[in-house]
């Protein structure tokens, strides 16, 4: 079984989804990324998310994509 790649609980900042075992945003990650920072700029401000966990999310949001636009 694979780690999910995102998670949201009502009692863990109210329900925003965010990276499984950090309390960091996944929106967080989007807004860097729209600003043109890259991926390394956001590890760097949010040490406890970790390369793994963005290449996931951005992997699977590419395959929700791809699928979605058949």
């Amino acid at each position: 079984m694979t780690q999910p790649t995102v998670s949201s609980a009502p009692d863990l900042m109210g329900g925003t989804p965010v990276f499984p075992g950090t309390r960091v945003p996944i929106q967080t990650l989007l807004d860097y990324l729209e600003a043109g920072e890259t991926i390394d700029d956001f590890l760097e401000g949010f040490p406890s998310v970790s390369r793994q966990q963005v290449i996931s999310f951005l992997e699977r949001g590419a395959m929700l994509a791809a699928t979605e636009a058949a």
